[in-house]
Formats: structure tokens, sequence, C-alpha cells
């Protein structure tokens, strides 16, 4: 079968990018330096968020310098640093030690400065409850930093417990209808730990089309359309940097009618696990 819309993005020294991408707004690459190495690119008509998925990397953006920035030593340890690139900007990136850098983008025209996001920042907790409870960071999303500009960009972290479901009941993000559901495409990136874990991916459309893969590192789910949720094998955490982009930036998301009753058990579902 030839799917649509998964794929494994390469892990290699350098910028990787996506082997083939169905969305028109949003791209991803990943880049991966070693000690002392170094990067350098142009944002084009596209805002950028760099956000540090381990390690730490000196930026200059523009005329803008940023020493140091990062920390943490991979994805399941804290919450991240990330740099606000604007669109028509040229962008040098120095590792200060190994580190892995995701960069989602978008379309802009927003003349803004650069800036950093810090993990104090960065906002934390827990949808859902019961077996499908997961954590999440909030970096860039108009709910939790209004005052921090970007054109389309909403990005965030979640990190979902050893046999538990995220993203359910399964949403899409199809039409604007705000506010219950605003026009968006989406995309997953994935880590599992411990190594050699797994997590499985189910996307499915209103049209009958469905989809279902294997998650495991650097795989990226690309959404241009369609329902959408996540389980995460027994043993495993499975992590996934997921941003969104559409023709506004006020989330909205409508669940599966089918399913969407098991939303109202989570306020009794967290009342017994107390």
């Amino acid at each position: 079968m030839d799917y649509r819309y998964h794929c494994y993005i390469p892990a290699e020294n350098g910028a990787n990018s996506l082997p083939f991408n169905p969305c028109s707004l949003l791209d991803f690459q990943l880049l991966r330096l070693g000690a002392g190495e170094t990067w350098s690119g142009h944002s084009g008509g596209r805002e950028i968020l760099a956000v540090i998925l381990g390690g730490t990397a000196h930026f200059t953006v523009g005329g803008e310098k940023f020493a140091a920035v990062g920390g943490r030593a991979n994805v399941f340890s804290g919450k991240p640093h990330a740099v606000y690139i604007p669109y028509g900007t040229d962008v040098t990136i120095e590792a200060v030690a190994p580190v892995e850098i995701a960069l989602p983008s978008a379309p802009s025209d927003l003349a803004t400065a650069p800036y950093v996001i810090e993990p104090g920042q960065v906002a934390s907790g827990r949808w859902g409850a019961a077996n499908f409870g997961r954590g999440y960071h909030q970096i860039l999303t108009e709910i939790a930093q209004p005052s921090l500009p970007a054109r389309r960009l909403i990005v965030g972290e979640t990190f979902t417990p050893s046999g538990n479901w995220s993203t359910y009941p399964p949403h899409r993000h199809k039409n604007d209808n705000l506010p219950a559901e605003a026009a968006h495409e989406e995309m997953y990136y994935f880590r599992v730990a411990p190594a050699g874990g797994f997590g499985i991916c189910r996307m499915y459309t209103d049209e009958g089309y469905e989809e279902n893969f294997t998650v495991r590192d650097h795989g990226v789910h690309m959404m241009p359309e369609g329902y959408h949720t996540v389980v995460s094998a027994p043993g495993y955490t499975t992590y996934y940097l997921w941003f969104l982009a559409g023709t506004q930036r006020t989330q909205g998301a409508h669940e599966d009618t089918d399913l969407s009753w098991v939303t109202k058990t989570v306020p009794m579902l967290r009342d017994l696990g107390h």
C-alpha cells in the first residue's frame, strides 16, 4: 500500500528534510549537529520555530544573537527552549554540545523580531483521564502564550504514558466553524522511550480513507485532513512534537461524533483518580 500521510525522516548529521509532504502550509526539518558544528540558512517566506529537542546551541537570527539556548538532554528531560525565526531572515546555528533541533515552519508575512521562548514560558499540564490521560507542553500557542507573535504556527509537545491513548477521542481540524472547529493542517514528530519501543497511530477521514502506522523514533505523521489518535505500547512512552498551521491561530477541533461521549466521562474519571 502506498501511504499518503506518514514517513520516517532521516536522522543524519545536518538538516534532514521530509521525503515527501502532502501538506500545503506546514513543513518540517530535523537539524542534528555535533559540538562546534555550524549550520546556516534563510527562512525565506516562512516563519520557523526552532525547538531544542536536546543539547545547546548559539543562534544568530538576523542581527540578534542568542547564546547557549537549550540545555535539556532529550525530549523526555524537561521543558524545551525554542527560538522564533521570522520570515525573510538569515539564521546561523552553532552547536555548543551535540544538539538536535526540530524546525517546523509555515508561510508568513508577519514582520516581527526573533525571540527566545524559555522553559518558564512553556505551559504544562495533563489532558484526558485514566488510560487516555497524557501530559503536554504548550510552547507557542495563542492560549498559553498570547503575547508571543506568530502568523500561523501553533506548537507544543505531548507525552503519552505506557499503554495510554492520546488525542482521544480522535479529532479533526477540517472546517473554519469557530469556536467549535478551525481549519488547520497538523504534523506530529515522534520519539519513543526507552529505546526499541513503539506506538500505533491511526488516521481516517470522513470519506472513508484510513491509515495506521507504527510509531518509532523520527516518524512523522502529516495531516492535511482526517481524524487522528495515538496509543503507546505497554512499557513505553511516546513523545510527539505537534504543530499546526491554518488561516488563523485560534485552535478548535471537532471530535469524532461516534466517540465523543468519552469526553463526557473525563470529570468523573478524574474524581475517581483522586
